[in-house]
């Protein structure tokens, strides 16, 4: 039989006392064994670093997560509250699954038919991505960005595993069981040994960084995508800013990869150094922000200015931007200001992420702060230089590094190729590498089987799916997210991101209603609602797609961007939380910035 291999990321919560290798012999799938004359046993080995907390359905609930005693390793399945009514299973806490079983909650069910849901997620928190910036300007905490989904579930029905799932076996492809669909979904293999069989599966699994696709990448540099990352960041900041208190040389940070998450990474650490550090964002193509829309895109290069390395600007590129009768003088004004301080810039190509005026703010704001962009370079390998700045293993201050602190001293060396002619080939030294590139789904590695019963994979690794969400050949199995591949009208890949999951989970919610209770599934069509960057401690820029040529920027921008995100928290006692804190904290530091005017006034007079 086929065993899908699920990967997943290294965050885990350990077992005390836990050692050694676990070993676990299998159990016999329900009903397989009858009808196949088929045994089948799974040995499953547990290494002693990756072992997980998990919430078992056998043990007690306490505040919504089941607790699982230490002393039970053996497999064990699942046990449903009501063996009548469907079972939703749903793998993975991010916006398509915790969103998927909050609408799943929020829909009306005839009383027979209404789902028991479990979701499975490694972490004990449900983390907004989208403000993990927040954290390293100290705008947010953490419990508001990253609640515990035994708070977020604690008034609904869904049960919430805290696990990693080790295999998946589906039994729902079409001619496994003859001619006839199984009535069944499958069975999904947690690292803990449980099994949970299901009728229906989503998988909201996420996607990890891929750090294996440059040397030295996964050793010396630090991704940003999970709460584990950005607090692993917001650290290593904070040690290179203590040990470069009172000294001259500035901290430098390496973005690699300059997409929205890049240069909003770049922009947020550049304005918290302000002249302390100095950024420099890489990137392999000569854009930023390149998978913007296509409307964006060619409204940008209207205004665009181009002008080759180290020359003067084109007077043919300012006629074109005069020409377009959208750019306001002031904003043709700043255009000339920008690309004279920058004639190193293929400028066209730089700002083809956004409309012309929200384009200009991201470049204006990059190039107000100690951001240096070097575009059309990859980074060929990355090691340590051998120098650190401390030779005893003792600060200035006397105090004694450990080995962590130690290795977050040394400096590192980018060695950057070019993938553009013209260029040539560079050698960079800084103290932090921060890495934007690449992601890999988190979704199963097939082995080879006798029945037609596998994942439909694209080469990214993401489950095809049909334009109801369903992966193709499984009519019981949906994916949403990062595990989804789903094409536009267009054929274009939707892009990875919060507001394509964030819709999905909506449509995924609705088409299990609509399978359970046999009425028609609706076909999934994204609204792309615009664009939002963070740019730093209050300062944003919005394009939103509904009002062609509106662009908010700078703190207004900064106030609709937190605003928007607010509305789309998980829940209203949630929102009701964050809300009030925001509010608390803005009145705060109004008041601090009023007293900040008067005391400066009073000492100016």
């Amino acid at each position: 039989m086929a065993q899908m291999v699920i990967s997943a990321s290294p965050a885990l919560t350990l077992f005390n006392g836990f050692s050694g290798r676990a070993k676990q012999t299998g159990m016999l799938f329900p009903g397989w064994s009858r009808k196949h004359a088929i045994s089948m046993s799974i040995l499953m080995n547990f290494r002693s670093k990756g072992f997980s907390f998990v919430a078992s359905g056998a043990t007690q609930w306490n505040g919504g997560v089941a607790e699982l005693a230490e002393s039970e390793t053996t497999s064990r399945s699942y046990t449903w509250p009501d063996k009548k009514k469907p079972r939703v299973c749903i793998l993975g806490g991010g916006f398509g699954g915790l969103y998927t079983a909050l609408r799943l909650e929020s829909l009306v069910w005839p009383e027979d038919k209404k789902p028991q849901v479990v979701l499975v997620d490694q972490s004990e928190r449900f983390v907004f991505k989208p403000m993990l910036y927040e954290l390293l300007t100290g705008e947010v905490d953490v419990w508001e960005i990253a609640p515990r989904f035994s708070d977020l579930l604690a008034n609904t029905g869904v049960k919430f595993f805290q696990d990693r799932v080790k295999q998946l076996h589906p039994s729902d492809h079409l001619g496994v069981n003859g001619p006839t669909i199984s009535s069944r979904g499958g069975t999904v293999h947690l690292e803990s040994g449980l099994v949970i069989e299901y009728d229906w599966l989503v998988l909201a699994l996420g996607a990890e960084a891929k750090l294996d696709i440059v040397p030295g990448a996964a050793e010396f540099a630090l991704p940003f995508s999970t709460l584990e990352d950005a607090c692993r960041v917001d650290n290593r900041l904070r040690i290179l800013e203590r040990k470069r208190f009172g000294r001259d040389f500035p901290i430098r940070v390496a973005v690699v990869g300059c997409g929205y998450s890049g240069v909003e990474l770049a922009a947020t650490v550049s304005e918290r150094l302000q002249d302390k550090g100095i950024v420099q964002a890489i990137n392999v193509e000569t854009t930023i922000c390149p998978t913007a829309p296509p409307g964006n895109r060619e409204a940008a290069l209207k205004g665009s200015k181009h002008c080759q390395a180290k020359s003067s600007p084109s007077t043919d590129a300012t006629t074109k931007a005069r020409r377009n009768p959208q750019n306001t003088e002031e904003q043709l004004d700043l255009f000339d200001k920008i690309l004279g301080k920058n004639e190193d810039l293929e400028l066209e190509k730089i700002i083809s992420n956004a409309e012309f005026s929200a384009a200009l703010y991201v470049l204006k704001v990059l190039s107000s702060r100690n951001v240096e962009l070097l575009l059309g370079y990859f980074v060929r390998r990355i090691r340590k230089s051998g120098i650190s700045e401390v030779s005893e293993k003792q600060t200035e201050s006397g105090a004694v590094l450990d080995a962590a602190d130690e290795h977050e001293t040394e400096k590192l060396i980018l060695e950057l190729q070019p993938a553009e002619k013209g260029l040539q080939s560079q050698t960079l030294e800084v103290d932090l590498i921060l890495w934007t590139v690449g992601s890999k789904p988190q979704l199963p590695e097939l082995e080879p089987c006798a029945w037609p019963r596998e994942l439909p994979l694209n080469a990214r690794g993401q489950a095809e799916t049909d334009e109801t969400l369903r992966v193709k050949g499984h009519q019981r199995i949906f994916a949403v997210g990062d595990s989804s591949s789903l094409r536009d009208s267009k054929g274009k890949l939707l892009p990875a991101t919060a507001q394509v999951a964030f819709q999905q989970a909506d449509f995924a919610g609705w088409n299990l209603w609509a399978a359970i209770n046999d009425r028609p599934l609706l076909p999934f069509r994204f609204q792309n609602l615009g664009e939002m960057m963070t740019l730093g401690r209050n300062d944003a820029a919005i394009s939103p797609s509904f009002i062609e040529g509106l662009t908010l920027e700078g703190p207004i921008g900064h106030t609709a961007r937190k605003l928007a995100y607010l509305i789309r928290l998980p829940t209203d006692e949630h929102r009701l939380k964050v809300g009030i804190s925001w509010l608390t904290k803005s009145a705060i530091d109004s008041v601090a910035a009023v007293q900040s005017s008067v005391i400066k006034a009073l000492s100016g007079s």
